[in-house]
């Protein structure tokens, strides 16, 4: 079994670039400040890669074969990524993106697909937690440590909420299927 192909490595390679691009700016206020484009990388890469592995890991253990996709091999995604990219030149302050997804071919039911769905906001969640209990209990952060900290747990806390909204195509639409085809 593959557990990654030579496409999702490349794919990961652009999206951490492209992810680093969208959220500059966290830091500085400049053009183009290539420490703050590490730092956007660095908070933005791990919250976006590690929910959609999640996702395609999840599927694997179900014996789901699944792949992930990254925005530029599919049309609608790809405009989608060609509006933020415009929307962030003029300085918007909401950028909506779909920087990948995980395809499982194949019959997946409602629970599994309710479980698969669950992994990528759950590893939102863990980060988000994780990163508030490293802010306080965290025993002399330097400055930068603190920000990034900071910025990882409100990435985190945003992806997680948004990804539970329940409605297709996000998460949070077939983990409520999955919960409600419990009763």
């Amino acid at each position: 079994m593959v557990l990654f192909t030579i496409s999702e490595i490349i794919g990961v390679i652009v999206l951490t670039l492209y992810l680093g691009y969208l959220f500059s700016g966290m830091t500085t206020k400049k053009k183009f400040d290539k420490e703050d484009f590490k730092f956007s990388m660095m908070v933005a890469a791990p919250a976006v890669i590690l929910h959609e592995f999640s996702h395609k890991f999840t599927a694997l253990i179900l014996g789901f074969p699944s792949v992930f996709h990254v925005f530029y091999e599919e049309g609608f995604t790809l405009i989608l990524a060609g509006v933020s990219v415009l929307l962030k030149i003029v300085g918007s302050p909401f950028i909506f993106l779909i920087p990948g997804f995980v395809s499982i071919p194949g019959n997946v039911g409602v629970m599994d697909s309710g479980i698969i769905a669950f992994a990528g906001p759950l590893i939102n969640l863990i980060l988000w937690i994780g990163a508030g209990i490293y802010l306080k209990h965290g025993k002399r952060m330097t400055k930068r440590k603190m920000m990034l900290a900071y910025a990882t747990k409100r990435v985190n806390m945003i992806l997680f909420i948004f990804n539970m909204l329940p409605f297709a195509p996000l998460d949070g639409e077939k983990v409520f299927n999955a919960l409600f085809s419990l009763f």
